[in-house]
């Protein structure tokens, strides 16, 4: 248990900034899996936030890697230009 929390610990401060969305996507996945749940058990509260989750999930995990991601290489690329 201790390994995965250190391993978990290098994915967040390494430089390659992927934790981020990585983190959110599984935020992202539960949201699916709770909307599975709910749809399977004519549960609309359930599906009903697990959609919300989903959704919330998949944006944010879309701007984290813009923001952790892209704006470095675009960075990169305008200081080549230069």
């Amino acid at each position: 248990m201790l390994r995965l929390i250190r391993n978990l610990r290098h994915l967040e401060r390494s430089e390659e900034g992927h934790a981020a969305p990585f983190f959110l996507s599984i935020l992202a996945a539960a949201g699916a899996v709770a909307l599975g749940i709910g749809a399977s058990e004519d549960s609309s509260i359930v599906a009903i936030i697990g959609g919300v989750v989903l959704g919330v999930g998949v944006v944010a995990a879309l701007a984290a890697n813009h923001l952790t991601i892209d704006y470095e290489i675009y960075n990169r690329l305008n200081d080549l230009e230069k």
